[in-house]
């Protein structure tokens, strides 16, 4: 509530350095939630069409990483790094994502996974450390789209694992 005791919109004050990207994957919630918590999985749909990912090292827990190098169509390799913050299955994620651990740069997601019916409602709430690193990531790397182009893999994989009984 504000100090006037008027409704009024709030908005975030991180809102200048946000990427907010939603997705209804049509499977259950629990499903799509371990398709984000499980290498064997993960391997299978992280990034945008085209890149590949592998792992080389991965630990989910809180304090836990994941050090993985996404190699990309033209066969450039990006080398990643994703510390978790905070886990509650099946509902959230957040993380600490940059190139390398202490990255200077590195941004925090939080994944908010909800049920909507049979499917997911799955929301990817990126914070920048800055404006400017908001904006590169959108200009020159893309991000609104490739953060569009992994959540539609990640829907395309589970849609898979549906089909095949859960592929458990």
């Amino acid at each position: 509530m504000n100090m006037s005791g008027r409704e009024a919109p709030v908005q975030s004050t991180t809102a200048d350095r946000e990427i907010v990207i939603t997705r209804v994957i049509d499977a259950p919630r629990e499903l799509v939630f371990e398709a984000f918590t499980e290498v064997r999985h993960l391997s299978q749909w992280w990034g945008p069409n085209g890149f590949t990912t592998t792992t080389r090292a991965f630990e989910f827990h809180v304090g836990g990483s994941w050090d993985f190098v996404m190699r990309g169509p033209d066969g450039t390799d990006y080398q990643e790094w994703i510390t978790w913050t905070e886990i509650v299955p099946p509902e959230r994620i957040a993380m600490l994502h940059g190139e390398y651990r202490d990255d200077p740069n590195s941004f925090e997601s939080v994944l908010t996974f909800a049920s909507a019916g049979e499917a997911t409602r799955i929301e990817m709430l990126t914070v920048f450390p800055t404006k400017e690193l908001r904006d590169e990531a959108v200009e020159k790397f893309g991000a609104l789209e490739g953060g569009q182009q992994t959540l539609g893999n990640l829907a395309e994989y589970v849609a898979g694992l549906v089909r095949k009984g859960a592929g458990r």
